[in-house]
């Protein structure tokens, strides 16, 4: 790294080297710890109070299971806003090492930039703590082969991944509907993620004076970032893993960087095809143009997945904090084709614009979740209701959409897993397939080819791994 980068690697991590020590000023402490506070709560400290980490903060002061003992920030601003919206006076610190030394934490969360998840979350698990790492979990090749095998060294810690579609309601119910056969053979996955860079700058992807000099730019420089691939891309093939039930053999596409010339090294449009096996597919985009989402008619922006099957199609986004997830079902037409039915009608055949009219009559039909089943024990009214809602989402009147932000799911589902150690539904494994296939993305994109994931087998893989035991 040159001189003038140098900033974020030694202000942030200081005596990142130095982990031996800090699992012996930790030793006796707090390792693998159960939960001893009087209320039950998972006491925790934060490693980045950046905008993703104080966006986690609004959450976590309303959950009780919770209680932040400590944040630490390089960034005096940033360690301000945090303690301002976590509200409850936790102590700060500048080096992540004297968070890490308290004796008092069950948990740490790892909310930094993308290149430093590795070392940070390395040290919170050799100092006994349950990690909840924001997506990707590492960076580098050799990051995912010794994050493996240290995790798995430490069975009783837990480590989970900030991936927050796998605790959605509805995504659960996609899931469901996948492998019970309701969709039939699905065999392909789209995705997008579009926003609008020229006509609506987003403040996290917008260059700041100062370049690779100003921390807040980290994610617009591949020394530090893995570009919209690590960013956006992460999520959603995720989901395609998830639904398909297996992770990718290769990966292909094409990355350039187009419009936002101001001095990122990052691209900002990318176009990547997913070869699973069993020949599924998933196809992706991310443009910085135009942030219009073809689903739901229109009416949700940016990005969402379509999951296609033999017998049906599903239309889903889990939205964001204004617009909560929402998933919509379409049935495939009957089997017989149009041509059957015009030699039944002995009617002639017109081909293109007749089959495509006959198409797609079913649908869409509104994914239900819990609040709209019927138990037997509704009174009159609550049954009038329900079925009220039922006819006026079935017509699009209303949008059906999940109770709870999946955020705040993922989150208690994190502090549960602390006091019961139950395996999460983002575990390391999932993790690290996503962080693999964000590496061998770029990767296929810088070099022009078709990347198989059989690859990183072999990629940084060093003769001598004792320094992650």
């Amino acid at each position: 790294m040159s001189q003038e980068t140098d900033f974020s690697r030694r202000d942030l991590l200081k005596t990142v080297g130095a982990v031996t020590a800090v699992a012996a000023a930790i030793e006796g402490g707090p390792a693998i710890q159960k939960v001893k506070a009087a209320n039950d709560q998972v006491q925790y400290g934060m490693i980045g109070t950046g905008s993703r980490g104080t966006y986690l903060l609004k959450h976590l002061k309303n959950i009780p299971t919770g209680r932040c003992m400590a944040l630490c920030d390089i960034q005096q601003v940033a360690l301000d806003r945090g303690v301002q919206t976590i509200g409850n006076n936790p102590a700060t610190y500048k080096d992540y090492h004297d968070l890490l030394n308290r004796k008092d934490l069950d948990a740490v969360f790892v909310i930094t930039p993308l290149y430093v998840h590795y070392p940070l979350t390395r040290d919170a698990l050799l100092s006994g703590r349950h990690v909840f790492c924001e997506k990707c979990l590492v960076f580098k090749p050799d990051e995912v082969h010794e994050l493996r095998a240290l995790s798995e060294s430490r069975p009783k810690q837990v480590m989970q991944t900030g991936l927050q579609r796998r605790y959605s309601q509805f995504y659960q119910m996609v899931k469901g509907m996948v492998d019970k056969g309701v969709l039939g053979n699905v065999h392909h996955i789209h995705a997008q993620w579009h926003r609008n860079m020229i006509n609506k700058p987003s403040r996290l992807w917008t260059m700041k004076p100062g370049g690779p000099s100003n921390p807040d730019n980290w994610r617009l420089y591949r020394q530090f970032s893995g570009g919209l691939t690590a960013e956006l891309t992460s999520h959603q093939v995720d989901i395609a893993d998830w639904m398909f039930g297996s992770e990718p053999e290769f990966v292909m596409g094409l990355g350039s960087l187009d419009m936002l010339k101001d001095g990122r090294d990052v691209y900002d449009n990318i176009q990547l095809i997913y070869g699973y096996p069993n020949g599924q597919k998933l196809t992706y985009s991310s443009i910085s143009t135009n942030q219009f989402l073809p689903y739901f008619d229109g009416t949700r922006p940016e990005m969402g997945e379509i999951i296609m099957g033999t017998d049906g199609t599903i239309e889903i986004t889990v939205g964001d904090d204004v617009h909560m997830p929402v998933a919509w079902w379409y049935r495939e037409p009957p089997k017989t084709s149009t041509v059957e039915k015009a030699n039944a009608k002995q009617q002639p055949f017109v081909a293109g614009a007749t089959m495509v009219a006959s198409g797609g009559a079913n649908g869409p039909i509104p994914l239900m979740t819990g609040d709209l089943t019927f138990d037997g024990k509704e009174s009159f009214l609550e049954r009038e209701v329900k079925y009220a809602r039922r006819w006026l989402y079935s017509k699009g009147v209303l949008v059906q959409e999940e109770s709870r932000n999946p955020v705040d799911v993922e989150l208690e589902s994190f502090f549960q897993n602390c006091r019961d150690g139950g395996r999460p539904r983002a575990n390391l494994e999932v993790g690290l397939a996503d962080t693999v296939a964000v590496i061998l993305s770029n990767q296929a994109m810088d070099e022009g080819r078709k990347v198989y994931f059989s690859e990183m087998d072999k990629m940084g893989v060093a003769p001598d791994m004792h320094r992650t035991s």
